[in-house]
């Protein structure tokens, strides 16, 4: 089973002293190995590049962002019915942040239902289910 890794899993990786930090680089550790099977889509790049860069991390969000598409070779592509869905649930569930519905509307497209996020806007997507990094 292959599972979506969302943003806030690299980001807390890199990032400073945080309860979550070790959870997402073990994670990260175990996609790296093989031993877990993950996936991330073009939009997942763009976010760590715009958090990075808005950040004063230009230099990092470059080198991250590189990394990735060494790390995922076969990145999802955010397609045009990806941001037709992503309205959808954006209307059926109007707390939904935009870049998450654009996330699980790209996992629903490609028979993703289990996403690695600390973030519980996507709990109220019925057709995922979100597990935190430690649970990995």
């Amino acid at each position: 089973m292959q599972v979506f890794l969302d943003t806030n899993v690299f980001l807390y990786a890199i990032g400073g002293p945080h309860p979550q930090r070790d959870a997402c680089v073990k994670l990260l550790l175990r996609v790296g190995d093989g031993s877990l099977g993950a996936t991330i889509n073009t939009e997942v790049v763009q976010e760590i590049l715009f958090v990075l860069t808005r950040r004063g991390r230009r230099r990092d969000g470059l080198k991250l962002a590189r990394d990735l598409t060494s790390l995922f070779p076969d990145l999802l592509p955010v397609t045009r019915e990806d941001m037709l869905s992503a309205c959808d649930l954006l209307q059926r569930h109007p707390r939904l942040p935009v870049r998450d519905a654009v996330h699980a509307a790209t996992m629903l497209r490609n028979n993703l239902r289990l996403i690695v996020s600390v973030d519980p806007d996507f709990d109220q997507v019925a057709e995922l289910r979100r597990i935190a990094p430690r649970s990995a």
